[in-house]
């Protein structure tokens, strides 16, 4: 299976890449899946510019979205990286989020989220949003604390049991993701919603 890091900030000096960095170190240990980085930088995505909802299916009308289409089409299930920003994700993640619809249905997803409480309540968010998108999101996250995770806020030095609760989120995300699959590879006759 190959699963996408999302990398969730896009901010000048931002902290998600070093620590979806460190998530995919844990994770590339697994044999047998592929884990690759999906840097939100990388896809240059403004903010929702797309004419038509993605509920209502393709064609998309920008380049980037057909790029970013692509990259999140060929994952199997992902691991969400965030900050937590105001109680809640960056705008920049829920843009991408909303970018598209039916390249989510169908797959697993966990959450790494960081900030004064460990990301908590931005983590909350992303599972009521991951609902509407058809992601199953498996319950163990981890949670990492500005305070007690960084060194003076800014280098990352993670306490050695958010490896333990790492191992536990890929568990069960590698299981949701395989039993998934049957729904994935499942043909679909249903029309595009149609969103008025």
């Amino acid at each position: 299976m190959k699963i996408g890091i999302i990398v969730g900030s896009t901010r000048p000096g931002r902290r998600s890449i070093m620590v979806a960095k460190w998530m995919k170190t844990i994770a590339d240990q697994r044999q047998g899946h592929g884990f690759v980085l999906l840097d939100l930088l990388d896809y240059n995505l403004p903010h929702l510019n797309e004419a038509i909802p993605a509920a209502m299916g393709k064609p998309y009308g920008h380049a980037h979205t057909r790029a970013w289409s692509q990259a999140v089409a060929s994952c199997d299930g992902f691991i969400i990286v965030t900050p937590e920003y105001n109680h809640s994700i960056p705008g920049a993640l829920k843009d991408a989020l909303d970018y598209l619809f039916g390249e989510w249905h169908n797959k697993a997803v966990g959450f790494v989220g960081y900030g004064l409480l460990g990301g908590a309540r931005a983590v909350e968010h992303l599972r009521t949003i991951s609902a509407e998108l058809m992601l199953a999101d498996v319950r163990a996250q981890v949670a990492l604390s500005l305070f007690a995770d960084f060194v003076e806020m800014d280098r990352l030095a993670p306490g050695e049991h958010h490896v333990g609760t790492a191992n536990q989120m890929l568990d069960q995300l590698l299981s949701w993701s395989s039993a998934l699959g049957q729904l994935r590879d499942a043909p679909r006759d249903e029309p595009p919603l149609v969103v008025a």
